[in-house]
C-alpha cells in the first residue's frame, strides 16, 4: 500500500503502521502468541467456540465527520461483541483487518485503534493479529472468537407459547443515524438529539445480559437487534418455523424517542443498530425478575404463535422490513 503520513509529515510503510497501531496492545494468559507472527496461538477454549465476523465501511456504516475516530474503533468491535452476546457467550480474541484509503492520516488510525483497544479491554478480549491493506474506502473488519460453557442461545429454539422480550429501548440509534446523515431535520430538543446520536455512535453490547439469559432452562432463542426489530425477530421465526404476535403498545422507547417522534413507532419497529437483545422464553418470567437478573430493563412485547406470520397488533400504519445490508438506507 502507499505510505501514510503523520502530523509531522513523516511517512509510514505498511509494516511501520502495523507496529505503530499494535503498540500498547496487551493480551491475557489465554493468548500464547499474539501479534507478530503468521498466526496467533490461543489456548484451547473451556467449552464450545463461537466465531463471528463483521465490517464497518465508510459511507455505508459511518462518516468520519459524525464522531471521533475512537468512537468508530470502539463501535467496530461492539457490533461483533453483540453477536457473541446474542449467543450467550464470552468474547475471547479477535483479529482486525484495516482497509485504508488515500487521504487518511496516521493520527486518525491511531484514534481508531485507541477506541478499539479500549473496547477490547472493557470486554476482556485480546487483539491477537490482523492485516492492513489499501482500499477505496476506509473499512474495519473484525473476526471475533468467543466461548460458551453451556448450550448457546440460537435462533431456531423458539416454540409456540414462548413470550417475546427485548432489552433496553428501540429506535434511538435509527433516529440518531438519520439526524447525522441529514435524512431528517435536526430537532430543536438538543437533549433528545444528543441522546439518540450517542446511542448510534456509542452502542453497548449486552454481554452480561446474554450470559445470564443463556443460563435459563430451557435455553431461550435469541438474536441482537442490528437490522431492526421486525427483521431480526423475523430471522428467529424463519429459523424456528413459527409466527409471532407483537403488541405495538408494549414496544419500549426512550423519553428522547417520544420527544422526537411522538407516537410514531416506525423507527422502533424497523430501525437497526440498537444492539439490544430479543429473546423468547417459556411463560413464567416477569419483566421485573428478568430485569433484575439481566441488570437492564426488559419488556415483554409479544408471543410466539403457530404458523409463519408476524403480526403487529395496534400499529396504525403498514410496517416495512428493517435494514438490509445490500439495500441503501432511507
Amino acid at each position: 500500500m502507499s505510505k501514510l503520513r503523520g502530523a509531522s509529515g513523516r511517512s509510514f510503510s505498511e509494516f511501520e503502521l502495523i507496529a505503530r497501531l499494535s503498540k500498547g496492545i496487551r493480551v491475557s494468559r489465554r493468548t500464547i502468541l499474539g501479534i507478530g507472527d503468521d498466526c496467533a496461538i490461543l489456548a484451547r477454549p473451556r467449552g464450545q467456540t463461537l466465531f463471528t465476523i463483521d465490517s464497518l465501511v465508510e459511507s455505508v456504516h459511518f462518516d468520519l465527520r459524525w464522531g471521533t475516530p475512537e468512537q468508530i474503533g470502539a463501535r467496530a468491535l461492539t457490533v461483533n461483541l453483540s453477536d457473541i452476546a446474542a449467543m450467550g457467550g464470552r468474547p475471547t480474541a479477535c483479529v482486525v483487518n484495516l482497509a485504508v484509503r488515500d487521504g487518511i492520516s496516521a493520527s486518525t488510525l491511531d484514534g481508531i485503534y485507541e477506541g478499539l483497544r479500549k473496547a477490547a479491554r472493557e470486554a476482556s478480549t485480546d487483539i491477537v493479529g490482523g492485516n492492513v491493506t489499501r482500499a477505496r474506502e476506509l473499512s474495519i473488519t473484525i473476526a471475533l472468537l468467543g466461548e460458551i460453557g453451556r448450550d448457546a442461545m440460537r435462533r431456531d429454539a423458539a416454540r409456540p407459547g414462548d413470550e417475546i422480550f427485548v432489552t433496553g429501548t428501540l429506535g434511538d440509534a435509527a433516529i440518531g443515524w438519520r439526524i447525522l446523515a441529514g435524512k431528517i431535520k435536526p430537532p430543536k430538543d438538543r437533549a433528545a438529539r444528543k441522546f439518540v446520536v450517542e446511542r448510534f455512535l456509542n452502542p453497548q453490547a449486552r454481554l452480561y445480559a446474554g450470559e445470564r439469559l443463556a443460563s435459563l432452562q430451557p435455553t431461550p432463542a435469541a438474536i441482537d437487534v442490528s437490522d431492526g426489530l421486525m427483521q431480526d425477530l423475523g430471522h428467529i421465526l424463519e429459523r424456528s418455523g413459527v409466527g409471532a404476535e407483537i403488541d405495538a403498545s408494549r414496544i419500549p422507547v426512550s423519553a428522547a424517542y417520544r420527544a422526537l417522534m411522538g407516537d410514531n413507532l416506525a423507527h422502533a419497529l424497523t430501525g437497526g443498530e440498537d444492539y439490544e437483545l430479543i429473546f423468547c422464553v417459556q411463560p413464567g418470567h416477569s419483566e421485573a425478575a428478568l430485569s433484575r437478573r439481566l441488570r437492564i430493563a426488559v419488556h415483554r412485547i409479544g408471543t410466539i404463535v403457530r404458523g409463519k406470520r408476524l403480526k403487529v397488533i395496534g400499529a396504525s400504519a403498514p410496517i416495512a422490513a428493517g435494514w438490509d445490508q445490500l439495500r441503501s438506507r432511507g
